[in-house]
């Protein structure tokens, strides 16, 4: 059986911030999957969709998504590799920050997405990491919301002074 054109699939063009007294299915998605315009998505159950927003969205932000026939489908942080970083909090954050990277906040540990350049940075930093696998949650953008975008610090900027 083919695949049906996505013309033919319900339509998210709108977003929930509370939770639906019923949901029709159940899509999981990682981190950068959670920042969305227009997309074909499959819940758990099988359920295709189409989401149709009128700009990109951070769907952290809210529980799921209204279909165009009046239904819900709930949006769960998907588990992904993941490193729990403790030791000097404050000082592993600044690190952490200062190369942009997305950080969720514990009260005992920080935890990023697996990368080993950073990973690196901060061992030698003296952190004590562990790799685990779970949902990412970063702290949002400098006012709580939005997301903290990644900043190449490998190039030069010619910005004609001179």
């Amino acid at each position: 059986m083919s695949e049906p054109d996505v013309t033919d699939l319900p339509v998210a063009r709108a977003v929930l911030s509370d939770p639906a007294a019923e949901v029709a299915d159940t899509v999981l998605l990682d981190y950068d999957g959670r920042m969305l315009r227009r997309k074909r998505l499959v819940g758990q159950g099988g359920l295709a969709v189409l989401v149709d927003l009128p700009e990109l969205t951070n769907l952290d932000d809210h529980w799921g998504l209204a279909l165009a026939d009046g239904r819900a489908v709930a949006i769960e942080a998907a588990p992904e590799d993941l490193v729990e970083v403790r030791g000097d909090l404050a000082r592993l954050a600044w690190h952490i920050g200062n190369r942009h990277t997305p950080c969720q906040i514990g009260a005992d540990r920080l935890t990023i997405r697996r990368d080993p350049v950073i990973e690196a940075m901060l061992a030698r930093l003296g952190a004590d990491l562990a790799p685990v696998t779970g949902p990412f949650r970063p702290e949002g953008g400098a006012y709580g919301k939005g997301r903290t975008m990644g900043h190449d610090h490998g190039h030069m900027h010619d910005h004609g002074h001179g």
